[in-house]
C-alpha cells in the first residue's frame, strides 16, 4: 500500500510538470490554431539556457528563471514574428493553416541539429543545491525538485489565467482566439497578439527547463520526449484547454508511475496510448474540450 501511495505522489508531481509543458502548447493552439511541432525544441532551448546559466554563474536554477524566461519569451516572440507570421498572412482566410505545421516541423529539425552541431550529442547534467534532495512525509519520500516543479505549475497556471482574464492584452488574446476577424474589426492587431501568445507559450518552456535541470539530463533531442507527451496530453485534455492540459498531465504521470509498480515501463507507454485512444473514442473533443472548437 505504501508503494502505491508513493507512486501516486511521484506520478502527481511528475504529471504536473508534464501539464506545465503542455500548457504552453495548448495556449499557442488555442490562440493561433496552429500545432507547434517545434514546442519540444523550445523546451530543449530552455533547458540548455538554464543549464549554461547555472553552470557559468553557479546560481540556483530557480534564480535562473530571471534570465531564462525573458530569453525564451523573446525567442518565441521573434520566432512567430519572423518565421510563422508570413505564412499566417499568406493564409489569412484559413482558420487552421496547415502549412504552418510544415514550418514548425522545419524549425524543430533546425533547432535540434543546430544544437547538436554546437554542443555535441553527449548528455549533460549540472549539480545544483537541490539535486537529489527530498522531504520525508511519514513513510513517503517527496522529491524536492519535483515538489518545486509542482508549485511552479500552480503559480504559472494561476498567473496565465489571471493574465488572460484581467489584463487588456489577455482579453485581446481571448478575443483573437474566439474570432480573429471580429477582433481585427475591433482594432486588435491580431499578429501582435499572436506574437505575444507564442512568446508566453515559449516562456513557459523556459520555466519547465529550469524546473527540469536539477533532475533531468540535457541533450539535443530531449525535446522529442516531451513533445510526444505534450501532444498526447493536449489532445487528451482538449485542444486549447488550460485545465485539460494540467489534468491530462497528471493522468499521464499517474499511469506511468503506478503502472511501473506492476509492469515494465514500455508497457505503461502502451497503457497511455490505450487510455488516449479510449478517451478520444468516447469524447473526441478531449476531457475539457468543446465541440464548438471544431
Amino acid at each position: 500500500m505504501d508503494a502505491i501511495l508513493q507512486a501516486i505522489v511521484n506520478g502527481t508531481l511528475t504529471g504536473s510538470i508534464y501539464g506545465l509543458a503542455a500548457l504552453g502548447l495548448t495556449l499557442i493552439f488555442g490562440v493561433i490554431k496552429v500545432i507547434n511541432f517545434a514546442h519540444g525544441s523550445c523546451l530543449m532551448v530552455g533547458m540548455y539556457a538554464a543549464y549554461w546559466v547555472v553552470l557559468l554563474t553557479g546560481v540556483n536554477p530557480y534564480v535562473a528563471l530571471i534570465v531564462v524566461v525573458p530569453f525564451l519569451f523573446f525567442f518565441g516572440y521573434f520566432l512567430q514574428d519572423i518565421v510563422i507570421k508570413p505564412v499566417l498572412e499568406a493564409q489569412s482566410d484559413v482558420r487552421e493553416p496547415t502549412e504552418v505545421i510544415i514550418v514548425t516541423t522545419g524549425v524543430w529539425y533546425i533547432l535540434d541539429n543546430l544544437t547538436l552541431m554546437l554542443f555535441g550529442a553527449e548528455y549533460r547534467v549540472v549539480q545544483t543545491s537541490i539535486s537529489g534532495t527530498s522531504f520525508e512525509l511519514g513513510e513517503l519520500i517527496v522529491s524536492a525538485p519535483k515538489l518545486y516543479g509542482f508549485i511552479a505549475t500552480i503559480i504559472v497556471s494561476v498567473a496565465v489565467v489571471w493574465f488572460l482574464n484581467s489584463t487588456k492584452m489577455g482579453k485581446s488574446i481571448r478575443a483573437a482566439s474566439l474570432d480573429r476577424e471580429a477582433a481585427s474589426l475591433m482594432g486588435i492587431n491580431q499578429y501582435r497578439v499572436y506574437n505575444i501568445a507564442f512568446g508566453i507559450g515559449t516562456a513557459i518552456m523556459g520555466v519547465v527547463g529550469c524546473v527540469l535541470i536539477p533532475f533531468y539530463y540535457v541533450f539535443p533531442t530531449v525535446g522529442v520526449i516531451f513533445d510526444v507527451k505534450c501532444f498526447i496530453i493536449v489532445v487528451l485534455g482538449g485542444l486549447g484547454s488550460i485545465p485539460g492540459a494540467l489534468v491530462g498531465g497528471v493522468i499521464i504521470g499517474l499511469i506511468e508511475s503506478i503502472g511501473a509498480q506492476f509492469m515494465a515501463s514500455t508497457w505503461t507507454e502502451l497503457i497511455v496510448y490505450v487510455v488516449f485512444l479510449a478517451v478520444l473514442f468516447i469524447r473526441p473533443a478531449g476531457l475539457f474540450g468543446s465541440k464548438l472548437d471544431w
